[in-house]
């Protein structure tokens, strides 16, 4: 029996609710893996700032580090200014875990429809690396003179050999480890010259221990074309923290929607977290039409990650068997309530 400890982040307006299923279906197939997991509940979010105007504490930091993993449901508050807590709970734990991929899987399970007109599961499969702790997301910046008309602001993009080294090191790694046959660098050379040119540089170096693996590069805007167009024509992307922040979503477009996709932020040696991408949704709390595919693929995601691979593997399935029993991915438009759609997850890992 292998013993787990997950922390678990319920956060803000339907995050517990999708967090709920989720760690429902892990405590009634758990035993079946030979796995045993002990939850424990952290009440970081919108909630408790308001109440008492904390973040992250070195109480929280020294709980969630002791974690195995961490499972998120979502962040963010309607009556906290937007930042706030991005900033504060979830760039923190990235940064302070140093938990510097993004992994983002953009899969068109079958059965769920794209908005892209004549593609199907067949041509929407591939996943975005994203460097997770640099770039224009490092909190670099400030201002001079602020709230008069001679104010300026700047924000810096931070970009070091060692990240970028390590982030393209491990899209290689992936590709490999996947079967993945190709690797496309999205950058902006052109206009961002030195920090992207850095990154080019690293990718073609990289490559060089891995022929088997073809390279490809895109400026950020044609990938986002090629994305709607020719979304078949990509098997891995790598880029840094704030292209991969954009493609990302409108990678969840046209993979059926934010229920559905989940992301990682991971740190490959220590303390991960795993969550939903489509936020807190606060004007579906507590009504029970909250789709929760997403945060359950979230697990899934999380116990790949954690060497379960079969246990992950069947849950996909299950989410993928739900999926197409669905009437839409869309909150209140599902068919099922929320509760409803984990018990159908669950029941579809139960008979197998």
């Amino acid at each position: 029996m292998k013993n787990y400890n997950i922390s678990l982040l319920g956060g803000d307006g339907t995050g517990p609710e999708v967090l709920i299923e989720a760690v429902k279906i892990l405590e009634k197939t758990q035993s079946a893996y030979g796995v045993n997991f002990t939850f424990t509940e952290n009440d970081l979010g919108g909630d408790r700032y308001l109440k008492s105007k904390k973040l992250v504490t070195e109480e929280d930091i020294s709980q969630l580090g002791s974690s195995d993993s961490i499972l998120l449901g979502a962040i963010g508050h309607p009556e906290v200014k937007p930042g706030i807590l991005e900033q504060g709970i979830l760039l923190k734990l990235r940064k302070e875990f140093d938990q510097y991929i993004n992994l983002r899987p953009v899969v068109l399970y079958p059965g769920v429809e794209t908005p892209l007109a004549n593609k199907g599961p067949e041509d929407i499969n591939f996943t975005v690396v994203r460097e997770n702790t640099e770039g224009l997301y490092a909190g670099a910046g400030g201002y001079i003179h602020y709230g008069t008309e001679s104010e300026v602001a700047t924000q810096e993009s931070i970009n070091t050999y060692k990240a970028i080294h390590r982030c393209i090191l491990y899209a290689f790694e992936y590709a490999r480890n996947n079967n993945r046959k190709k690797i496309t660098l999205c950058a902006k050379t052109n206009v961002l010259t030195y920090a992207h040119d850095l990154w080019e540089r690293i990718f073609y170096d990289i490559a060089k221990d891995y022929p088997e693996i073809e390279t490809d590069y895109g400026h950020v805007d044609a990938v986002c074309m090629w994305m709607v167009k020719n979304p078949e024509w990509f098997d891995v992307i790598v880029t840094d923290n704030m292209f991969g922040d954009i493609i990302t979503d409108l990678g969840a477009m046209i993979q059926g929607g934010m229920g559905i996709a989940a992301g990682g932020n991971i740190n490959p040696n220590g303390v991960s977290m795993f969550e939903p991408i489509g936020g807190s949704a606060p004007k579906y709390t507590g009504k029970n039409v909250i789709n929760p595919l997403a945060c359950i693929a979230a697990a899934s995601m999380m116990l790949t990650q954690l060497g379960e691979e079969k246990y992950g593997k069947d849950i996909e399935d299950a989410i993928i068997e739900t999926a197409q029993k669905l009437d839409s991915l869309s909150a209140g438009k599902m068919g099922l309530s929320t509760s409803e759609v984990g018990d159908t997850v669950l029941e579809s890992i139960q008979t197998k």
